[in-house]
């Protein structure tokens, strides 16, 4: 495992962090997973409030297995929760509890997307409690997760002497959100930046486009297409953490014989052109940015709006037989009776405002209906249905 050093503090974080919004539901695959991270180096762990029991997971399996001391703990407070003063505190006591611990290491607020969202916060004495916290030992670095414009990133930067960043930042971003700009600005200004999907929610993994594929098995037959992120990623000096969502044995061994030789400068010239070719045959099929967060979900009229995109996407990549099918049986398009398909937005925007990734999600669907739900579906639909009991 390589290391690099948060230069507020001097500590040495692994470039491999374990990502916890994908931790395996089974308790004794997820402590196996974590455990095996722990004893190959990787100290560095995010979660956050929201993320679906990883908090109350990673909390268990680090006390039950005594190693809290030998990582570094990051989550994040659900600052869309909070109203007044006191909700920082009850919604950080809840945290501790989860997490089984008395501090945490690196302390985030959960996408916060521009300056005016942090002033409301000061507003109701956030920095007030940040100061205290701070001054307790119960919060060691405090930052901010970011997902929205440059520009908005930029001024977020200057409006608060934070210790660190988290950015969605892949070979396919470069220019997106906080982008190459954001993570240089960073930076220059002392701070360690974390960085999330890097593989763009698994689609640079087992989601590129065979002739995407094709373009680095050209140059390395045995090198993963997630290696090829990674290494595109720790070329770069000013990236202190790769957070991988690992959800399997497989997916941490490969991350970490990359984390390994993890190192700036790591790409040849002939290795860095490879990118180009590979994000122009990615962008042509990858037509809805989702990233399979769930951030947007349960949608009030049940549409699976992580699975629409999904399948929609692979439509253009692997054909359209290929994403007809993991739509039809990916969102319950097939029964007659219970549809989590396009064909079910109402188009009552509830969506809009809780997507990281900004897209408009109603239309979009509509593009999911009319390409993989079109008319002789929904009239095959309607025939099955009149045949079933």
């Amino acid at each position: 495992m390589r290391y690099r050093i948060d230069p507020g503090t001097g500590d040495k974080l692994s470039v491999l962090g374990f990502g916890c919004m994908r931790l395996p539901i089974d308790f004794d695959k997820a402590e196996r997973l974590i455990m095996s991270a722990i004893e190959n180096g990787v100290n560095y762990f995010d979660t956050a409030y929201v993320y679906r029991n990883s908090e109350a997971v990673l909390g268990n399996v680090l006390k039950k297995n005594g190693v809290r001391e030998k990582v570094f703990l990051a989550t994040k407070l659900p600052y869309m929760r909070c109203s007044v003063h006191e909700d920082f505190e009850k919604f950080f006591n809840i945290q501790l509890e989860r997490l089984k611990t008395s501090y945490i290491d690196y302390y985030l607020i959960h996408n916060l997307s521009d300056v005016a969202l942090w002033r409301s916060l000061v507003d109701i004495g956030i920095t007030e409690w940040i100061a205290e916290k701070k001054a307790s030992g119960q919060i060691k670095r405090v930052g901010f997760s970011f997902h929205g414009s440059r520009e908005n990133f930029m001024a977020l930067v200057d409006a608060y002497e934070w210790d660190f960043c988290q950015i969605q930042y892949n070979y396919t971003d470069e220019n997106y959100q906080a982008g190459r700009a954001g993570l240089a600005r960073a930076h220059a200004k002392g701070m360690p930046v974390i960085v999330m999907e890097p593989l763009l929610g698994g689609r640079l993994a087992n989601g590129l486009p065979k002739k995407a594929a094709a373009v680095f098995k050209h140059h390395n037959k045995r090198r993963s297409a997630a290696s090829w992120a990674l290494r595109w990623l720790w070329d770069q000096p000013e990236v202190t953490v790769v957070l991988s969502g690992m959800n399997g044995a497989d997916q941490l061994k490969d991350n970490l014989a990359t984390a390994d030789a993890a190192a700036p400068g790591m790409l040849s010239s002939e290795e860095a052109a490879l990118y180009g070719p590979v994000v122009e045959i990615f962008k042509e099929s990858y037509r809805v940015p989702c990233t399979g967060c769930n951030y947007c979900m349960p949608c009030p009229h049940g549409v699976n709006i992580p699975g629409c995109f999904s399948a929609y996407n692979v439509s253009y990549s692997f054909g359209l037989v290929a994403g007809l099918t993991m739509y039809i049986t990916g969102t319950g398009a097939n029964h007659p009776r219970k549809r989590y398909g396009g064909y079910s937005c109402r188009n009552c925007g509830a969506c809009l405002k809780k997507c990281p990734q900004h897209i408009a999600i109603p239309a979009s669907l509509s593009d999911v209906t009319r390409r993989l739900e079109p008319f002789w579906i929904r009239g095959a639909i309607k025939a099955v249905s009149r045949l079933m009991p």
